[in-house]
């Protein structure tokens, strides 16, 4: 009971690494930056003619979650677990091979959109370095307390013209006038 455990418990932990995969490239094609391959005859949505549903991601995230629940099951010497253990460690073999089968297609074909990586990106990109330009301020002479606090503020303003306004990030035009 503790091997087919074992065993069950491993194949569980690839289908939770895959589901994480999958689920970021959902989440990355929600944003078209990288798509799942896309048949030339194939219908991506029935009631949105543009859009491109992730289906093989999303049938490896259900197969995923199915397997990852198959571990619970509870062995026991009886009959009802030689009838449970014949079917659980069977199909959870089983849910292993689909998945891997799709992520290989998935792999294979994945589209990556840079120039849209590299607009995310760059609209980003002045908050992640917020906290590089204020230790390179303190590091000048700077007071570290004010210098956050000055860099908070404007921050908090430049991503509401992002997000109120749908403008742009303008955090470094707004650090760079405060001598």
């Amino acid at each position: 009971r503790k091997v087919d455990y074992n065993v069950l418990s491993a194949i569980a932990g690839l289908a939770q690494s895959a589901m994480k995969m999958a689920t970021d490239i959902r989440l990355l094609a929600n944003f078209k930056e990288m798509e799942e391959p896309f048949e030339k005859n194939q219908i991506g949505s029935s009631a949105m003619p543009y859009k491109r549903n992730p289906m093989r991601c999303e049938r490896i995230c259900a197969l995923s979650r199915y397997l990852m629940v198959d571990v619970l099951k509870w062995f026991e010497r009886t009959l009802d677990d030689s009838a449970n253990k014949r079917i659980a460690m069977a199909e959870g073999f089983l849910a292993a091979d689909a998945i891997l089968n799709i992520l290989l297609n998935v792999s294979d074909g994945l589209v990556v959109y840079p120039k849209v990586v590299r607009s995310r990106v760059m609209a980003e990109l002045p908050f992640m370095a917020s906290e590089n330009i204020m230790m390179k301020a303190v590091k000048k002479g700077g007071d570290r307390q004010e210098l956050h606090e000055k860099i908070r503020v404007y921050a908090q303003q430049a991503a509401k013209v992002v997000k109120e306004e749908g403008g742009k990030n303008d955090l470094i035009e707004r650090i760079c006038a405060d001598s």
